[in-house]
């Protein structure tokens, strides 16, 4: 990162020096409430959002981290949202203003007077409906603002001796379904855990994908070739039938981001 960017984050966040930092315990918002937290210890609070659709190994790490490192943190909890229950193309849009009306709420409560997230600027050229709505709500994202890239983030994590540096990225668990599919408890509790197996087995990052009985694994690079001659290949197979898939297949492009999104989607 260059020190002009590194430079114009730090003084957004002197400026910004009342706000509630959407934490979700991924690495650019791990590494803005760290910043943050360096400028102002008093001025920015943690709030995590926990729904049943966000992996419950994010919401302990998130935990984890604000503890290890004295941020005040607080969790809110929100129960699934109906305007999202059959998975719309628009689901990230229409899940951000639902998620952030709650923390508007939280921060009008205790008299914040800022919102800020962790949108990096890479984050600006993807099929992101989510951004539109943090746009038309008035929250700041200090990272994109100033230019600061995924690559990036983690390299001051890294620096600054961090060990969340290097962990996967994680989104929310409706990533992995289809749009225009009903959302179920058991479909959602059918791929943490199916993620969660994998994770324990060395495959961290790892997504599984469902399309209805079938569970279709994407993997980290270099993971793919390690699975496909696993001496416990058939065991991990064996436990994700038992967690409730019938056919597990591998994805041999691996993992990429948004390989559920429309066909030409107009960013």
């Amino acid at each position: 990162m260059t020190d002009s960017k590194f430079e114009k984050l730090n003084n957004i966040l002197k400026v910004l020096d009342s706000a509630v930092i959407a934490f979700s315990g991924g690495v650019d918002s791990s590494f803005l409430l760290y910043r943050a937290h360096k400028i102002n210890k008093s001025g920015f609070i943690a709030v995590t959002i926990k729904t049943p659709y966000i992996p419950g190994r994010e919401i302990t790490e998130a935990t984890e981290f604000t503890k290890k490192h004295g941020i005040r943190h607080t969790i809110i909890e929100v129960k699934f949202p109906e305007v999202i229950r059959h998975n719309p193309v628009e689901r990230c849009y229409l899940c951000k203003q639902t998620l952030f009306k709650q923390i508007f709420e939280f921060a009008e409560k205790h008299k914040y007077k800022h919102i800020l997230d962790g949108s990096n600027s890479d984050d600006s050229g993807e099929f992101r409906p989510g951004m539109r709505a943090l746009k038309e709500m008035g929250i700041r994202s200090p990272l994109l603002e100033s230019g600061i890239t995924k690559s990036e983030v983690r390299e001051m994590l890294r620096k600054e001796g961090l060990s969340i540096w290097d962990k996967p990225a994680m989104a929310c668990i409706l990533t992995r379904i289809p749009y225009n599919t009903e959302i179920k408890h058991e479909m959602l509790r059918m791929i943490e855990e199916a993620e969660n197996l994998l994770f324990e087995r060395g495959y961290p990052g790892t997504r599984v994908r469902v399309h209805e009985d079938v569970a279709r694994i994407e993997c980290l690079p270099g993971y793919l070739e390690k699975l496909i001659h696993n001496p416990e290949r058939e065991q991990i197979v064996a436990k994700l039938k038992k967690i409730g898939f019938r056919y597990i297949s591998l994805d041999m492009e691996g993992y990429r981001t948004g390989s559920l999104n429309p066909e030409n989607i107009q960013l």
